[in-house]
Order: C-alpha cells, then structure tokens, then sequence
C-alpha cells in the first residue's frame, strides 16, 4: 500500500495534500492505468488520516477524471494513453519575450523611439497627480469610445495643428491601430471590398485578411494610389496614407487628392481611410493639409497613434468618424469595451492639454532632422557617395536610397546582416509587381545611434563593388 508523508504540506489542507501526491504519481506513471487503488478505511489507517480527508481527495481526484469508481469493487486510475501526450517544449523563436531581434550595430528598418526621448519625468509627474486627484474616475469603466478629457485634447489639437474642425464624440480611442481596424471592418461590413496601397505596410493588409474579408492591392504611381484601379476592381474602402506614403514617400497632391473623394462620392458605401501616421514629422515645408479637412461628403476616416511621436510601446490611437457613422458605430459596437486603461487616457490628455506634447513634437522634429542630416552628411562624405542616390528625404522618419551594387536584393541584405547592419529592401512592400524597386532600400534613420553612424556607412560601402554613379 502506497505511503504519503505529511510532515511538510505548507497551506495545503491534508485532503489537497493526499490528492496532489496520488495525482503526481498517475501524472508521472508510478499510478498505471487500471491499477486500483486502496479502500478509503485502509488507506486512511495506513497514512493516519481520517476516512474523510481519504474521501474529499478521492472525489477531487474523480471530478477532474483521473480515476473512476466501479460500484461495490472500488477506485481505478483512469487511462491516459490516448488522452494525456509529453507535453513539447515551445521552441524558442515561437515565444520571444522582446519587441525584436537585437544586437545590430545599426537597424535601418526599426522605427522605435530611443529611449532617451521620452520625457520620464513630465510623464511620471502626471501620472503621480491623476492617482492622487482622480482616485474615483481612474476606477471607473470608461465610455467605449474613450474618456471626454482624452477626446477633447485631441479634437483640439486636431483643429490647432491639423486645421481639422471635429467634435469628441466623432472620437473613438483604441489600443493600436490594428485595434481599430479590426472595429472598422464590422462597422463598414464583412461584405465590403477593402483595398491597400501597392507597394504598403504589410501588416494592414495581413489585418484585413484575417477578418475574412476581401482585400486587394492597388498599385501606384508618383502621385499616390491609382483611382481607375479602384473602379476597375469594384473597391468599396480603401486605404491610405496621403501625407507620408510609406514606404515610398510620396505626398500625394491636391489633384489627386480630389479625384479620389469623387470617386469615393460617387457610390453608397465607399470610404476612404486617411492614415496620418509619421505626419507629424515632415522635416521641410508646410504640413500637409489632411484629406478630412477638404472632404465635404462624409467618406473620410480619419486615423492616427501615438505610438510614433511617444513611443512604439504606448499603444494607443484614435480615429475620428464621419458625423453619419458615429451613431451606427454606437448603436452596433458600443458593447466593446475601451482597450485603453483609465491610467493611460488621464495622464495623455493632461499631456496634451497642458502643452506638453506640443513641446515633445517640436524636440522630437528637431532631434529627428539632425539625426537624417547626419546620417546623408556621414553617407556624402564617405566613398558610398559614388555609388547610392537618396530620395524622399523630407517626407518624415526614413528616406530610399538606392544602392549600386551586383548583389541582388536578399543576397545583399543577407551580407550586411552578418556584420551587423539591418536594411529593409523597398521590393519587400510590394504585393504584386517589382518591376523598378530592385537595388532600392527603406533608409529609417529614428533608432540609428549618432556614434555607429559613419561605421555603418563604411560598412555598407565595402560591399558596393561595382561601377558607381557618374556624378
């Protein structure tokens, strides 16, 4: 008869002790399927126990199916043999516990915040003063749109530096875009035909499609999407990034602009959403009026984050609806609840509202300028001149520059990778066609370290080794 000591059982109760020591032994094969185990009354003489505390751990034992009873003939370990499998361990690239790979000495394809332009200190300042002066709000459920305060900061912002006139309650506040686009495709329709810039972020397009619904990909030219492939294909909603195209960088103009608010004026049930991201860092020229601005007809949805001009960690966004589905985005989706915690919402809208973040862009815009005109001064004074041409380089937080080199697109990004440089090819945004975007690359510059510059400009010139540019 098997023995159990119960000298040490900490907090357990002797009936959890018993179960957890017979459930161990089933669970690591001591216990064998059919084996039977002892009758209540001897099993509790044998350990000392009352028959009770036998009798609590047996039926513990029976509710979550390790054994079974038989009438009159009494308790059996159940089999596990078709059940019960070594559990596998996970490998290690299906759970990473970073935000990526590391260890680059320049990754030209990340777009996080360095660390050091945070502003810490205000943050933690207000953060401090909402838990001492807001105790009753911070623990109550927000509106499923977001708090007031948060809403109202931005719609003034909105107006102030966008020239945007919306109200709050157009405002809905999410964790993330992907968030909100998830919220979007039930509030247009799962029926609708969605579309997505050629070449484009690739994950927009990944969203869409794990909603089930139909996504095509529209090709462009220098002025931004093409509107006659959106009547050609029947698209219903597409999306965009007029101000700062990434990853091209195109602007797309005034004209252009116009006819696609035709196009989308033209049909019940076609809308346009105006991606704003990185907006806020054009480096030259006047900021680029929003397309929500100029729209008369309600087919404009406005969308921007956080997550660029704060930090990539802070999830937090917004969209601003059209007057007409504000009440449709209330009346079907308002059970969600607000992804975004009560804690985050205050401490942003004292941010914005004292002025704060105003003042944060303007660092960042500066900081951001010297950093792009260190890194073309560190690439115009080194032999790589002779072989690369830079373009886009006002739009915002990365230009292309295309590289003279034999080495096909992988097979150079391959090279550079093994000593420590990260590129991001320009044909790996492209869904359809690549014709023209072979030799060129994405060139982010926000998380690029001052001192690593130059080194990493030395590095990528030793693999141009073919005839460079004329000059």
């Amino acid at each position: 008869m098997r023995t159990y000591s119960f000298a040490d059982i900490g907090s357990d109760s002797l009936y959890e002790h018993l179960y957890k020591c017979i459930r161990t032994d089933i669970l690591q094969g001591v216990l064998h399927a059919g084996e039977k185990l002892p009758s209540k009354r001897s099993f509790a003489k044998n350990l000392g126990i009352s028959i009770i505390t036998v009798e609590n751990a047996y039926g513990k034992l029976m509710e979550e199916g390790y054994i079974f009873s038989l009438p009159k003939r009494g308790f059996y370990v159940t089999d596990f043999k078709d059940s019960i499998t070594k559990k596998k361990p996970a490998p290690q690239e299906a759970i990473p516990l970073t935000g990526g790979e590391q260890g680059y000495l320049a990754d030209f394809s990340s777009n996080q915040t360095p660390a050091s332009l945070f502003p810490f200190t205000i943050w933690a300042k207000l953060i401090r003063e909402e838990l001492h002066n807001k105790q009753k709000e911070l623990m109550t459920n927000p509106p499923y749109g977001g708090i007031l305060p948060l809403r109202q900061a931005i719609a003034r912002h909105l107006q102030e530096f966008r020239g945007m006139r919306v109200s709050p309650e157009q405002i809905i506040i999410g964790a993330g875009t992907e968030y909100l686009y998830g919220l979007l495709v039930q509030l247009l329709g799962m029926d609708k035909r969605y579309a997505v810039e050629d070449p484009g972020y690739r994950k927009i397009s990944q969203i869409y499609q794990s909603y089930s619904v139909a996504c095509h990909f529209i090709s462009m030219d220098e002025m931004g999407v093409c509107v006659n492939n959106l009547e050609e294909k029947n698209i219903n909603v597409i999306h965009i990034s007029p101000s700062h195209h990434f990853p091209t960088g195109i602007v797309m103009p005034i004209s252009r602009r116009y006819e696609l608010l035709s196009w989308a004026s033209k049909k019940e049930g076609r809308y346009i959403i105006e991606d704003d991201y990185d907006s806020e860092f054009r480096l030259s020229g006047q900021p680029i009026p929003t397309l929500q601005s100029i729209d008369v007809s309600e087919k404009v949805i406005y969308m921007n984050t956080f997550t660029k001009t704060l930090a990539s960690t802070i999830r937090i966004s917004y969209m601003v609806l059209p007057p007409h589905l504000v009440q449709t985005f209330y009346k079907n989706l308002s059970f969600y609840s607000c992804a975004v915690s009560n804690f985050e919402q205050y401490t942003l809208a004292r941010f914005i509202e004292e002025g704060y973040f105003e003042k944060h862009i303007n660092r960042m815009r500066t900081y951001y300028h010297h950093k792009r005109d260190a890194v073309i001064h560190a690439i115009y004074n080194s032999p790589l001149k002779k072989y690369v041409r830079i373009s886009k380089e006002d739009a915002g937080l990365h230009f292309l520059m295309e590289i003279k080199t034999p080495h096909p697109d992988r097979e150079f990004v391959n090279l550079l990778k093994v000593s420590g440089i990260k590129l991001a090819p320009l044909s790996d945004y492209f869904m359809q066609k690549t014709e023209g975007a072979e030799h060129i690359y994405v060139m982010n510059y926000s998380s690029i370290e001052q001192e690593k510059i130059e080194e990493a400009v030395q590095i990528i010139y030793k693999y141009c080794k073919c005839s460079p540019y004329s000059c």
